[in-house]
C-alpha cells in the first residue's frame, strides 16, 4: 500500500507567542516548532496500515521553507520512508495550501492520503477536505477508528453527539483525530536513518492568498474576580448580578 502523509511545522503549544513588530505575523524569535500533533496520529496510521500490508511506502510530504525540513525528518525518524517538501509559503485561508498540496500529489503513486484533523495553529480544518475536493476523491474526517479490506474502507468519524460510519473504494483522503492510534517514539536508530533517508525539494512557489491577516492581537486579559460574600449570604446578591449585569438569568 502505498500512501502520502500530509503533515504542518507549527508552534509548540507550549510556546509563548509574541507579535512582531509587523502587527501581521508571529515573531519565530524563540518559538520552538514541532511536527504538528494530530499529524503524528496520521503517520502512525499510514505506518500500520503498511506494517498490514506486508508491502508498499509511506511519504510524508509538506508546503513550507528551508526549516520544514526538520519537520520531515521527524516524521521520518518515526518510519516514514521518503519525505518532499514543497518550497513555498503556505496561505492563510488554507485553499491556496490545498491547491499546492494537490497539484505536488496529482503526479504521484498513492492508494491512500493522510492528514491530521487539523493543525493547532490556525485551528482551520479545511485543508484535508479541499485536497480530496480537488483530487475528486471520497474523504472521512476526524477518523477514530480505521479498517481496510482490500479497496473497501470503513471509517469511523465523530460527530457531534457520537459517531458514524462512512464507506468507500481506494484511493481517498483520511484525516485522524486523537484516539485513533497511539504514535509511537522516534527510536535513536530511527532518528540516525531518517539523515540517510531521501528527501526530495521541489519549488512551487508561494500559495494563492485569498484571505488578508489585517492585524493580530494578544486576548484580551481576564476581568480580575470578585469576592461577593460567603456561603447561603451571597445568593441574593449572585443571582441579582448574573441577572442585572451578565443577563445570564
Amino acid at each position: 500500500m502505498n500512501i502520502i502523509v500530509c503533515v504542518k511545522r507549527v508552534p509548540d503549544s507550549e510556546t509563548r507567542i509574541k507579535i512582531s513588530e509587523d502587527g501581521v505575523s508571529i515573531d519565530p524569535a524563540g518559538v520552538k516548532f514541532v511536527l504538528n500533533p494530530y499529524d503524528e496520529f496520521a503517520i502512525e496510521e499510514a505506518l500500520v496500515l503498511k506494517e498490514r500490508a506486508g508491502a508498499g511506502t509511506v511519504a510524508v510530504m509538506t508546503l513550507g521553507g528551508e526549516e520544514a525540513k526538520e519537520t520531515l525528518r521527524t516524521a521520518l525518524a518515526m518510519g516514514a520512508d521518503t519525505a518532499v517538501l514543497l518550497k513555498g509559503a503556505p496561505s492563510p485561508d488554507g485553499l491556496g495550501t490545498a491547491e499546492k498540496l494537490a497539484d505536488a500529489i496529482s503526479g504521484r503513486e498513492y492508494d491512500l492520503i493522510l492528514f491530521g484533523k487539523q493543525g493547532i495553529d490556525d485551528d482551520n480544518l479545511q485543508v484535508p477536505a479541499m485536497v480530496a475536493e480537488l483530487l475528486g476523491l471520497p474523504c472521512a474526517t476526524v477518523v477514530v477508528d480505521l479498517q481496510i479490506d482490500g479497496e473497501r474502507v470503513r471509517a469511523k468519524r465523530e460527530v457531534e453527539g457520537g459517531h458514524e460510519v462512512a464507506e468507500f473504494d481506494l484511493p481517498g483522503v483520511i484525516s485522524a483525530q486523537k484516539g485513533l492510534n497511539e504514535p509511537r517514539y522516534a527510536s535513536l536508530k530511527g532518528i540516525m536513518m531518517a539523515k540517510k533517508k531521501p528527501l526530495e525539494e521541489v519549488e512551487v512557489g508561494d500559495a494563492a492568498a485569498r484571505v488578508e491577516i489585517k492585524e493580530l492581537m494578544p486576548p484580551a486579559e481576564r476581568a480580575v474576580g470578585e469576592i461577593l460574600g460567603e456561603g447561603p449570604a451571597a445568593v441574593p446578591e449572585l443571582v441579582r448580578r448574573l441577572r442585572e449585569e451578565a443577563k445570564a438569568l
